[in-house]
């Protein structure tokens, strides 16, 4: 490959040109200076160069003519008038704005070769030919060597090749192209960590994080791959040292190993000394020993991996399978560097999904406690994110039916991983095929199985609603509707599990109904009428829930505003308005904003059942704005009623509304219910413009109009 920009005459010479360059532009910012001084500073500093200048062609042409010319030469002992200054310096200027035209040129000229090069590489580099790429790279610097993507793409091949000190240089060269350039200090980062320079590593990851921080995430990926990779040599450090001690404990490791791995015995004989194995591993140096000695080699067994893999297992086959998974517990259990080897065996990963749905019971109690390992921290969960997981939550939905404590650890899993972007992306590519049948299932079926861990199951599937594509799929089924709404219907009088599995199905709802659709629209009707029932229910939480579901699902109907206002719901949301909490009362507040918009029954049981509007107005004062918001609604909606208005007579009522339509309030859309609701006050009821006028709000009145007039 062309020879390397990276001696020291080579950035010198790169340096001198860049000051060039900066010499040039303070010379011409100098003559363009309103500051005389400063103006005639740069005059002489043109006269030094236009000396320089002549000399040096003189001694150009001389070089190549060999011939004796005539010049005038410039008298250095005499200053030159302004005229001769005037002239030279045009003739200065007109020299550097063509030598400044001409660079342009071949900057462009070089530019676009360079770049016609760097997709050459990067085509190499795709193609997996890391040397060619680097030539091509190469090519390219000479052609533009300020160019920083092509020390940088340059740096990535060369850490391919694990050329890590050459990596680091071309990082540094695009430093100086580029002081802020993420890529280069993340592929130095790498570089140093490689060569286990672990603090420089961290240094060039923290220079990342300063430059933008919206990479905390990439930060912490980093900054925990070079903790981890400075634990594991550490560890195998330790591990060494004991051995050329001679630990009985490491020895005894070896032996085991090479049992294991020596062909031409029974499956017993593998068992017995894989349990042997796994007894042995009771410290991090036995884990590091196990590592460090090819132990997770293990399945290149034949025998061993065929009772692994096997589908039907036969009783001794099952057995080894057990072993295998009580090894891999103890091999991995509190140590990130094991779990990584481990899922990076491809028979591992594939089998166990398979290990979880047709395994034996023990079988699947050992896998789910594997899992378990690597579920309950955030390395682990980000490893288990790597593998195939589509399956996972159908398989795992599945332990809800057994009577045991496997249903409590595949839902400790499932909860530990519905949080996790990448498995909520891979959840849905089954759900409406796998999910949506068996968990329809499991709600009809709710007294037959596991009621607490349904009730884990439901919150899951409601986390999992976190994802907009998921929650989407979910809220159009007909049949996740029909299923939750029969849940419900058992309610009255249930068991305690069964109360837990209603108060989940109503979280799961509240979150469905943050969309909008055709099926919602259908289901209103008895989704309302079922939540009505439950707001006499003695469990708080079940009523606040169903409170919460009224209030999503009631926009979606006219339907179900009529019929739950016939059966009371208006009495109900004035009650919990009185005694209830904060959570309830923004739900009720909320649900009667609803009503009162288009039931005039709504409107008249609202005025009859706050007697002078005392709720209303304490909710005015609420520091919660939607709460306030709402509540301007409903007061403005009553507003329209025949007495209403009067009924405030004496009240803080102007006041308050005052205050949020005058801009208090933060929310535009509570400034606006509020400035209605003072409008149709005052048309209502004039004798309450004598307060405005004492508060100084009649040009808010007058701003005011213009809504009522719209609403």
């Amino acid at each position: 490959p062309p020879a390397m920009l990276r001696d020291e005459d080579t950035e010198a010479d790169f340096q001198r040109f860049l000051r060039r360059v900066d010499d040039v532009t303070n010379l011409l910012q100098g003559l363009k200076s309103p500051d005389s001084a400063v103006q005639e500073k740069a005059i002489a500093e043109t006269e030094k160069r236009l000396r320089e200048q002549g000399a040096s062609r003189e001694e150009e042409e001389e070089e190549e003519s060999r011939t004796t010319v005539n010049r005038t030469l410039i008298n250095t002992s005499v200053r030159a008038f302004p005229s001769e200054i005037k002239a030279g310096l045009n003739g200065f200027l007109a020299a550097l704005e063509k030598d400044a035209k001409e660079r342009a040129q071949r900057r462009r000229r070089n530019e676009q070769l360079a770049n016609a090069l760097k997709e050459q590489g990067n085509e190499a580099f795709r193609a997996g030919d890391f040397a060619l790429a680097i030539q091509r790279y190469s090519e390219g610097l000479q052609k533009l060597r300020d160019k920083q993507e092509l020390y940088t793409n340059r740096a990535q091949a060369y850490l391919k090749l694990h050329e890590y000190e050459k990596a680091i240089s071309d990082c540094e060269w695009a430093l100086k192209c580029n002081k802020k350039c993420l890529k280069a200090y993340f592929l130095m980062g790498k570089a140093h960590l490689a060569l286990q320079h672990f603090t420089e590593s961290r240094q060039c990851y923290e220079k990342m994080l300063q430059i933008d921080p919206q990479k905390e995430n990439l930060f912490k990926e980093c900054v925990n791959e070079a903790r981890l990779q400075e634990k594991r040599l550490r560890e195998e450090q330790r591990a060494e040292r004991e051995l050329q001690a001679g630990s009985v404990a490491a020895l005894s490791i070896q032996e085991l190993l090479h049992s294991i791995s020596s062909p031409g015995h029974h499956i017993p004989y593998y068992t017995g000394a894989i349990r042997l194995l796994a007894g042995a591993l009771n410290s991090c140096t036995g884990q590091t020993f196990f590592r460090t000695n090819n132990g997770f080699s293990i399945l290149r067994n034949e025998a061993v991996r065929g009772a692994f893999c096997a589908g039907s297992k036969s009783p001794a086959e099952v057995e080894l399978c057990v072993s295998l998974l009580l090894l891999w517990q103890a091999a991995c259990a509190g140590n990130e560097e094991n779990q990584r080897l481990l899922l990076a065996q491809p028979e591992v990963g594939a089998q166990l999904p398979e290990l979880l749905s047709r395994g034996t019971a023990q079988i699947q109690r050992e896998t789910l406690a594997l899992i378990s390992l690597y579920s309950e921290h955030e390395g682990g969960r980000r490893l288990l994110g790597r593998q195939d997981l589509s399956r996972w939550l159908q398989i795992l939905m599945a332990f809800v039916k057994c009577t045991d404590a496997r249903a409590d650890s595949a839902m400790n899993i499932l909860s530990d991983l519905a949080g996790e972007e990448r498995f909520q992306t891979q959840c849905r590519a089954t759900l409406s095929t796998g999910v949506l049948p068996l968990f329809t299932q499991l709600l009809v079926c709710a007294r037959q199985v596991q009621q607490a861990a349904l009730a884990r199951a439901v919150a899951v599937l409601g986390s999992l609603c976190a994802d907009v594509g998921l929650r989407a799929q979910l809220a159009q089924s007909r049949e996740c509707w029909q299923a939750c709404l029969e849940l419900l219907d058992g309610c009255p009088d249930a068991s305690p599990g069964y109360q837990q599995c209603v108060f989940a199905v109503l979280g799961l709802m509240m979150n469905l109904l943050l969309e909008s659709n055709g099926t919602i629209q259908d289901f209103a009707v008895p989704i309302s009428g079922r939540c009505l029932a439950l707001l006499s229910h003695q469990d708080g939480r079940i009523v606040t829930r169903a409170t919460g579901v009224l209030s999503r699902v009631l926009p979606a109907s006219p339907s179900a505003v009529e019929e739950v206002v016939k059966g009371g719901v208006v009495k109900k949301m004035l009650k919990f308005l009185k005694a209830g909490g904060q959570l309830t009362s923004s739900y009720a507040i909320k649900t009667l904003a609803i009503c009162t918009k288009s039931s005039t029954r709504a409107q008249e049981e609202l005025l009859k059942g706050d007697k002078r509007f005392q709720v209303l107005l304490r909710l005015l004062q609420s520091g919660d704005e939607l709460t306030v918001g709402n509540a301007a609604f409903c007061l403005s909606q009553c507003l329209l009623l025949p007495g209403a208005a009067s009924s405030l007579l004496g009240s803080s009522v102007v006041q308050l509304l005052l205050r949020q339509a005058g801009g208090d309030a933060l929310r535009s859309s509570v400034q606006h219910n509020s400035a209605i609701a003072l409008g149709r006050l005052c048309v209502a009821e004039p004798r309450h413009i004598h307060q405005l006028r004492k508060l100084n709000g009649l040009a808010i009145l007058n701003s005011s109009m213009k809504y009522v007039h719209s609403s």
